[in-house]
């Protein structure tokens, strides 16, 4: 799973829980499930009744009078706004490569390759190779440094020590010297399913 979808996934739970949780509260008050069901909620629990509030006018009013509540107050919301903003921007940022300069930044004469066209080639020389039914690209990272990342699907008895040497000095060695890119690379493998052969 790459950093991104992680961190996504982990804010989305998180932001998910909340909510759940806040919308129980005020179900459970509103529908005034406490008393139907005889449960004694902990002292202060709010919205415990259908006419109760999450926060009463002394709790609101507590610190309003105080020097340290309006900019403790503001601080705190310009810290969340500038973390939004930032989620924000980082979801924005292209997670592929796009172009990838041929030779390393800057491009040899302007020449970039496009980075559909490169994971098509390395897909298709990958199909090509003894032991591969199947085989998939696709490109990730930053322009700068962008890494390759295949899922072959191997023939019913092929071994995987020679299809992973066969890929790498044969298919990943030609996208590398064809771009002039160090090119890192992960490689997931699975087979075929057998067919099935009935006994005679």
């Amino acid at each position: 799973m790459e950093k991104k979808s992680a961190v996504n996934r982990v804010l989305l739970a998180l932001a998910g829980i909340v909510l759940l949780g806040t919308g129980l509260l005020v179900l459970t008050g509103s529908f005034d499930l406490y008393r139907r069901w005889h449960l004694t909620p902990p002292d202060g629990w709010p919205l415990t009744a259908p006419g109760g509030v999450l926060l009463d006018d002394a709790d609101r009013t507590r610190w309003t009078d105080e020097s340290w509540w309006w900019p403790a107050v503001i601080a705190v919301l310009a810290v969340v706004l500038l973390l939004a903003l930032w989620w924000l921007l980082a979801q924005l940022r292209r997670a592929r490569p796009g172009h990838t300069p041929v030779g390393g930044p800057p491009a040899v004469d302007g020449v970039e390759l496009r980075e559909r066209a490169l994971r098509d080639a390395l897909a298709a020389d990958a199909r090509h190779l003894p032991g591969v039914h199947q085989a998939r690209a696709r490109m990730v990272g930053p322009p700068s440094r962008p890494e390759a990342q295949l899922d072959l699907t191997l023939t019913p008895g092929s071994e995987l020590g020679p299809v992973l040497r066969a890929l790498s000095e044969g298919p990943l060695e030609r996208a590398r010297r064809s771009t002039g890119r160090k090119l890192p690379a992960k490689a997931q493998l699975r087979v075929a399913p057998h067919k099935a052969h009935r006994a005679e």
